[in-house]
This record gives C-alpha cells, sequence and structure tokens, in this order.
C-alpha cells in the first residue's frame, strides 16, 4: 500500500443538518472555496418517513462571488464532476446512508447545497463539504460555517 498524506490538503465544513417538509428547501451553510482546488458535498440521510413523490427530495450546488442569498445560482453541469448536478433519494427505506457526492470545480468564491422535497417529503437530512487541494496547510480540522446575508 502506498503511504501518502491524504489528510493535510484538506478541511471540513459543515454544511447543517435540517428536517425536509413538503417543498421547503434546505440550504445549507455557505463554504468559502477560495482557497481549495475541489470542493465535494456529501449527502447524508437520518430518519426517512416519506420520500415525497417518485423524485423524492434532491440536492444540488448553488455558487455566488459573495454571500448574498439572491445571488447564488445553480451550478452549471460544466462546473460539476462527472456533469453530475443532484442526488435524488425516492426509497423510504435510505434511512441513515450515505446517498451520494457531488463535485464543485467551479470558480466562484462560495458554494452551498440547496435540499427540496415534493409535496409529501418528511426526512432529515445532513451536509458535510471536504476542501481539497488547499493552498496552505496544515488545515484547520473543521472550517468556519458562514451564513448567507
Amino acid at each position: 500500500m502506498s503511504k501518502k498524506d491524504h489528510l493535510s490538503g484538506k478541511a471540513l465544513a459543515t454544511g447543517g443538518v435540517a428536517t425536509l417538509s413538503g417543498t421547503t428547501a434546505f440550504e445549507s451553510n455557505i463554504v468559502d472555496v477560495s482557497a481549495c482546488f475541489a470542493l465535494t458535498a456529501m449527502l447524508i440521510t437520518g430518519t426517512i418517513t416519506d420520500a415525497g413523490t417518485a423524485s423524492g427530495f434532491t440536492m444540488k450546488l448553488q455558487e455566488s462571488d459573495d454571500t448574498a442569498d439572491a445571488n447564488f445560482t445553480d451550478v452549471a453541469a460544466v462546473d460539476m464532476v462527472n456533469e453530475t448536478q443532484t442526488l435524488t433519494v425516492t426509497a423510504d427505506d435510505d434511512d441513515d446512508k450515505p446517498i451520494g457526492m457531488l463535485g464543485y470545480l467551479g470558480t466562484s468564491r462560495y458554494v452551498r447545497a440547496v435540499v427540496t422535497g415534493t409535496t409529501g417529503t418528511n426526512a432529515t437530512v445532513a451536509v458535510t463539504f471536504v476542501r481539497e487541494g488547499l493552498s496552505w496547510e496544515p488545515p484547520a480540522s473543521v472550517d468556519t460555517n458562514i451564513a448567507a446575508t
């Protein structure tokens, strides 16, 4: 096995934990990606009472050059790893699972996740970010969380 340090060039940031209720979107904390080369956003479920209709609930990433809530826009496919823009949960038995990851490669300074359900959605979700390829080392173990202004 190769002995390389894959820890020093990374830092975690908490996106937040939320209970989805219907179509009310959960907007995560904002992550400043100015000092890194890539960002990975991870979606983990808690209890899912109802994923909703066949479309369940989805997570996407949004970006902005400032922290003003109104300035965030959906990330284009070209700025996502493998052009994957969303993660989707449709099964009520997807409790307590790591659903997947979205990779951001864009150039905006700030990124957040948005998780949105359908009419009947009732589920607990958590979003965690990993900032990678940091331009400084060693990283803080947990990054500062930023709220939208």
